[in-house]
């Protein structure tokens, strides 16, 4: 009985050995790291995220992915564009010349449709952003793949909107073929509608349903496939999509055109191109050269992962660190304009003559309001001169009997108008 019993001791001692060890041992253990890097996209979120689009034509296209790295300012595009109805065509480049937006949030103000659609489904629009900034590449693999299916489905044909053809993606022989959509009238852009997950056949992937939007022109229950009213655009489409190089092209004629306000304002003397393409690009000898990100635009908004953090925050925080400090070089300036307007002898008046040099404008006024106080001193030292005289003449005769009797009897008989007779 006595070894049981010395047994079991042993048990249970083993027992609370384990329930201590485990929870020290977790303690110790390194917790492992998130790795922020590896919030990479899978090849199915790539076609869920462009299955709305994917059948726009190339250079509309281009256009969303470039002003979808800019959610919040295609949200106060949006905001100013139903503020704005009458705008469109060449004229939404004037009507935003004052607009600090990137040229690519600008060029869908012409597209009122598009816009709206971003502006509504804005979780959508940040994600597809971040999407194109973590692998161009793979966003437009995605599109390919999606308008491969659409066409064996025989769902994307040419018509009176658009032009649809299969080519090599660049010069070379052996390049892959790649559909090419291509609006019929390069100035008129027709925007279709259409249902992903019949226009597409048999979705692939039910864990990653594909996003869609039904403007009001599209009926679900109606045809499958449907296009906008042709809106005229101008000058305000400049981008398209390189398949060769898996990136997108700027049309610098175009985009110079579209873009000239900004861009003679920065020959003025703003510092950087703002629109951050042509020429942050480099290559104006060319008729396209490559779009790049613009930080400055993010306007806060953060990066998905720490990947793109690292390539376009730093930028971005230079960026502020430079509008402080200009802003701080403009306060300082102020402060010394409003200190420099303070000081005396800016205005020339001569003493008590009511003369004045006339600066002009502000220092004018200044001059006119320093006349007037000066004058006003004079007024109120001549008065205080005068009540001090009549306040020594009432005080004179006191200790004086003889004198305070009569002149108190003259003050009498003068308020009373002859109060002697009276009695």
């Amino acid at each position: 009985m006595k070894a049981v019993s010395r047994l079991r001791l042993g048990w249970v001692l083993v027992g609370w050995n384990l329930l201590y060890a485990i929870p020290v041992a977790l303690a110790q253990a390194p917790a492992e790291p998130v790795d922020v890097a590896a919030r990479t996209f899978k090849p199915e979120e790539f076609e869920q995220l462009v299955a709305p689009i994917a059948l726009y034509s190339d250079s509309l296209l281009a256009q969303v992915l470039m002003a979808s790295t800019y959610p919040l300012e295609v949200a106060l595009a949006a905001r100013w564009a139903k503020a704005h109805p009458d705008v469109k065509g060449d004229a939404v480049s004037k009507a935003l010349a004052a607009e600090d937006w990137d040229p690519a949030v600008k060029s869908l103000v012409a597209i009122p449709t598009v816009l709206e659609m971003m502006n509504e489904k804005l979780d959508w629009t940040q994600k597809l952003g971040d999407a194109f900034l973590q692998d161009q590449k793979g966003v437009l693999d995605a599109v390919q793949r999606l308008r491969a299916k659409a066409k064996k489905a025989g769902n994307l044909e040419s018509s009176k909107e658009q032009v649809v053809k299969t080519q090599p993606a660049s010069g070379e022989p052996n390049a892959p073929q790649v559909i090419v959509i291509e609006s019929s009238d390069p100035e008129v852009i027709y925007v279709p509608a259409y249902n992903p997950t019949v226009v597409y056949g048999a979705w692939a992937y039910p864990a990653y349903p594909p996003y869609y939007y039904y403007p009001p022109y599209y009926h679900p229950g109606g045809a499958f496939f449907s296009f906008s009213m042709g809106v005229i655009v101008g000058g305000a489409i400049w981008g398209n999509c390189n398949w060769g190089g898996s990136d997108v092209d700027i049309d610098i004629d175009r985009y110079n055109n579209f873009n000239r306000n900004e861009i003679n304002h920065n020959r003025d003397g703003a510092a950087g191109d703002r629109a951050g393409t042509a020429d942050r690009a480099g290559n104006r000898s060319g008729k396209d050269s490559k779009w790049q990100h613009s930080p400055e635009h993010r306007k806060g908004v953060g990066y998905r992962d720490t990947a793109t953090q690292q390539k376009y925050g730093k930028a971005a925080s230079q960026q502020g660190v430079q509008s402080r400090e200009s802003f701080r070089g403009r306060a300082d300036q102020g402060r010394q304009q409003m200190a420099s307007d303070r000081a005396p002898g800016r205005y020339d008046t001569g003493a008590n003559t009511g003369q004045y040099r006339d600066l002009g404008g502000t220092q004018g006024r200044d001059a006119q309001s320093s006349q007037r106080a000066s004058q006003m001193n004079t007024a109120s030292d001549r008065a205080g001169s005068s009540y001090r005289t009549n306040s020594s003449s009432a005080f004179r005769d006191v200790g004086n009997g003889a004198g305070a009797r009569a002149n108190s009897s003259r003050g009498g008989m003068s308020r009373g108008g002859g109060g002697a007779r009276r009695r």
